[in-house]
């Protein structure tokens, strides 16, 4: 077989979401938006929901839709883009509580299913989702005698602690939010991890779960061992792949593994990534292509079965700084050819 084995640890998950739930006061709902981000929503939202968790966030209808068929009736699902043109019929169908973002979403919301469920998302200084101040206080006590199901704001810069936004942000969420009665919500996971003045009702984690940053205590939750094709000796002086980048200056071993930036293995983070055999890291050798990666395997001294790109000694945030980006976008663009086994859960 010449796909990647892509492991994922559901324990860990669950040892994540606990973790985390021990740090706040209220109670803890898991974020699992873009598939579980990337790692399985049908494996990884079940796994949650025996652990105890009871409320779950997704980015969009449709994804609370394919939700509620995997999880069944009782636990809520919030909507963190509200009531858009279209959702009426998922949304009740469902069961789904939208996250109302603006006066036109509450209008839709209230004509199309009167009496159904919702939450309000609050814009406390981030400017993405969610009613400003002054469109806030216009509805208000419209919205307060109808009885939000939470009432919720999202940080910009809860991965940088002491960041003046977050103290800003939490003062206006404090603000707009005195003497409603209703459940608050603010954190996600870094706002978890930076005092109780932030707990208020609901967490919401979501890269601590999967093992990411700002959570370093999190407990790594994927692997991925990527197979070895072919291996071959290489001359001083001859090439490696495209555009000749990669140079013998000894004689060199080169294995190529099955995998490349069609699988989320982005071609920018190739000059600065190894590939591992046991504690031995093997550096890549020459550009990442679209489905293979030369690996010089000189120092190992002996060919391998597969190489592993993600593990103990290399998590998502390290490929993530070899690629200039985030944890985020690594566990999202693992790709659909990987082989996925799950353990645990």
């Amino acid at each position: 077989m010449s796909t990647g084995f892509l492991t994922i640890d559901l324990d860990a998950i669950v040892a994540n979401w606990r973790n985390l739930d021990a740090k706040t006061r209220g109670e803890t709902a898991a974020t699992v938006k873009a598939d579980a981000y990337g790692l399985g929503v049908d494996h990884v939202a079940p796994a949650l929901a025996r652990a105890g968790v009871r409320q779950f966030f997704v980015a969009i209808a449709e994804e609370g839709v394919a939700l509620r068929r995997i999880l069944g009736p009782g636990p809520q699902i919030h909507v963190f883009s509200g009531h858009m043109q279209g959702d009426a019929e998922m949304i009740g169908a469902a069961d789904l509580i939208p996250m109302i973002n603006s006066i036109d979403q509450m209008i839709r919301h209230a004509e199309a299913l009167p009496g159904h469920p919702s939450g309000i998302q609050l814009d406390t200084g981030m400017n993405r989702l969610g009613m400003e101040p002054a469109e806030w206080q216009g509805v208000r006590e419209i919205v307060l005698a109808q009885g939000p199901a939470l009432i919720m704001s999202h940080l910009a810069c809860a991965d940088t602690p002491e960041h003046p936004m977050n103290a800003a942000q939490l003062a206006s969420f404090r603000e707009m939010t005195e003497d409603t009665g209703a459940p608050l919500s603010l954190a996600n996971t870094g706002a978890m991890l930076m005092g109780p003045e932030f707990d208020f009702d609901l967490a919401r984690p979501g890269i601590g779960l999967y093992g990411g940053r700002p959570f370093t205590e999190a407990n790594p939750v994927v692997t991925l061992d990527i197979p070895v094709i072919q291996c071959r000796d290489l001359e001083p002086g001859e090439t490696v792949g495209y555009g000749n980048t990669f140079t013998a200056t000894r004689p060199t071993r080169i294995a190529t593994v099955a995998a490349g930036y069609a699988d989320g293995i982005f071609r920018i983070m190739g000059p600065h990534t190894s590939l591992w055999a046991g504690s031995t890291a093997c550096p890549v050798a020459g550009r990442i292509s679209m489905d293979l990666i030369g690996v010089n395997i000189t120092d190992l001294g002996q060919d391998p079965d597969h190489l592993q790109i993600l593990g103990p000694d290399q998590g998502i945030d390290v490929l993530a700084n070899n690629a200039g980006s985030i944890g985020y976008e690594i566990l999202t663009s693992l790709g659909a050819r990987y082989t996925r086994r799950y353990v645990g859960g």
